[in-house]
């Protein structure tokens, strides 16, 4: 007897959103001071290991994908108990976040509606490149950095309104603004043929980079001006230094792109994103242990 097949458990991607991780801990790096621990974790258990892995498993669920995905290199083939077991993912994530509060627990469940249209047929924002885009970095980023800081700080709502929590709001929208279209890049043949037009496939491959580039650089600005205008230059010398892995990785596999368009795949993408995540998280940490 098992509780959960293999196949339901690789769709869930729990180690995927090891990549989300960064949005949460720069909320929580801002002010760790008046953080309130006990409900960081409940909500850290919230996000990571039940309302993520049951958007990836609805969404696998209804993508049926037969080429590698985000996180799978050889996704397995989907069954009923993927779709249920990501609804009760769903309801166990919303039901624990009662414990933080009423308005946490509404905003998960607004999360994972939202999330579901990603690839629900009777929505499908997948087919809207544009819409997909602007949707997925939004609630993302800019919805889940708010939802997390006000779940975790004692501040009354009006509060989240201040330059010095909507300005890194925003900046997690602009990360992922910037990423999503290259983690798109290596699924435009299942994409054309399904009928999804992604943005990376209306951009092309070295349009996808070239975009790609363009947004890391504005959102690295903006990091580093946030850095310096609120925490201080050694803050934001840190972020650079931490930054220049990517970076250069970024460059070498570009330059391999230009040479052999194939090399625009599953295993550069998973490393991309895991040299992102590796390099934020890392960040993120150390904040929060500098400013305790």
């Amino acid at each position: 007897m098992y509780l959960i097949s293999n196949s339901t458990l690789k769709h869930l991607r729990i180690t995927f959103s090891f990549n989300l991780l960064p949005i949460f801990l720069f909320a929580v790096a801002i002010t760790p001071q008046s953080i309130n621990w006990i409900e960081t974790l409940v909500l850290f258990v919230c996000w990571h290991l039940l309302i993520y892995p049951a958007s990836n498993g609805f969404n696998s669920y209804f993508d049926k994908d037969k080429e590698s995905i985000a996180g799978i290199k050889y996704p397995p083939k989907v069954t009923k108990e993927l779709y249920y077991f990501s609804i009760a993912l769903d309801g166990i994530g919303v039901s624990l976040a009662l414990c933080i509060d009423l308005p946490t627990a509404i905003s998960m469940l607004i999360y994972g509606l939202i999330s579901k249209a990603y690839s629900h047929p009777s929505i499908r924002l997948k087919k809207r490149p544009m819409v997909s885009w602007i949707v997925v970095s939004v609630f993302q980023g800019y919805f889940v950095f708010l939802v997390t800081y006000w779940a975790i700080h004692d501040i009354p709502i009006w509060r989240l309104t201040t330059s010095m929590i909507q300005i890194p709001a925003l900046l997690t929208t602009m990360m992922l603004m910037s990423a999503y279209p290259i983690t798109q890049v290596y699924q435009h043949n299942e994409d054309r043929e399904r009928g999804d037009l992604t943005l990376s496939l209306r951009l092309g491959i070295l349009g996808t980079f070239h975009f790609t580039a363009l947004g890391f650089i504005i959102t690295a600005l903006g990091y580093v001006s946030y850095f310096f205008y609120y925490q201080d230059s050694q803050t934001m010398l840190l972020y650079l230094i931490l930054m220049i892995p990517l970076f250069i990785y970024y460059i070498f596999w570009y330059q391999k792109v230009r040479k052999r368009i194939d090399t625009a795949d599953y295993d550069h993408t998973m490393k991309l994103n895991r040299l992102s995540a590796l390099c934020l998280n890392a960040f993120f940490l150390l904040l929060i242990i500098f400013n305790a």
